[in-house]
């Protein structure tokens, strides 16, 4: 596997995790009503109600996948166009430990030494809908709701106009086995890149909407989820803009985390 066994299969808990989330997010107060500005406001950043910043990522089309030159490439990032009809709202960072814990009094991490401004980890795609569902539930009414980013919404993001394997020099963007120090990173401590997103590459991968293989194969009955960015304990070719890799949804990884769009 590209990603070194990042992902260990696990039982999903029986809806006991769904359950504590519910019960959560039932007791936090309901969100305003009035909602934020919307998207065609010239404001690019925007804050929900635990804190978690969001930027505005415009339509547009580009070019999803690398070239055959590329260094350490894989033969499922078979280049095409691919448009994005509809511009919308990214997460400015990956989804931390202390928001996680703020919405559901839990903090699943493996590395929750690293602090609450860390990526939360070690969550499967299923908790993740079910932090999702807190969300919604926590700001109904408002207007908007939340949900993972399909695969080709965060490589575009990610290249924020670039065509290159990476959107700067790996060193200043990113989070990886070279720079890493022993540990995950607080998100934000890199550079952003040109639409002001941090670690779009690096610290934690990131779990997407979409189904393994994807875009360039069909395959009837495949349940494997899409993840995306590499991982602090990856070595450069594994952090690059094209790369994919994917594990089942009821799979955890103690670098394998995620960022969520907030929709209209």
């Amino acid at each position: 596997m590209k990603a070194e066994s990042m992902l260990q299969a696990t039982k999903r808990p029986g809806g006991g995790l769904a359950l504590a989330l519910l019960v959560a997010a039932l007791a936090q107060p309901q969100a305003e009503t009035e909602g934020p500005a919307p998207s065609s406001a010239p404001a690019r950043e925007w804050t929900n109600s635990l804190g978690m910043e969001f930027v505005w990522i415009p339509a547009g089309t580009f070019v999803m996948g690398s070239p055959e030159g590329e260094a350490d490439r894989f033969d499922d990032e078979r280049q095409r166009e691919v448009p994005i009809s509809q511009g919308y709202w990214l997460g400015k960072y990956e989804v931390t430990q202390g928001e996680w814990e703020e919405a559901t009094g839990l903090n699943p991490s493996y590395s929750q030494a690293c602090g609450a401004r860390c990526p939360v980890e070690y969550v499967s795609w299923n908790e993740v809908q079910d932090f999702v569902l807190v969300l919604n539930l926590m700001e109904r009414g408002s207007g908007y709701e939340y949900r993972l980013p399909t695969e080709a919404e965060r490589e575009y993001a990610a290249r924020s106009g670039t065509v290159g394997t990476r959107y700067g020099e790996l060193d200043e963007i990113a989070w990886y086995e070279g720079n890493n120090g022993g540990s995950p990173h607080p998100v934000g401590e890199k550079r952003a890149n040109g639409w002001g997103l941090h670690d779009m590459l690096g610290n934690v991968w990131e779990w997407t909407a979409d189904r393994m293989p994807g875009y360039n194969h069909r395959v009837l009955g495949s349940d494997r989820r899409v993840i995306r960015g590499g991982a602090w304990t990856g070595h450069a070719g594994l952090v690059r803009a094209a790369l994919r890799d994917g594990g089942g949804p009821g799979d955890r990884g103690t670098h394998v985390g995620f960022r969520l769009v907030r929709t209209e």
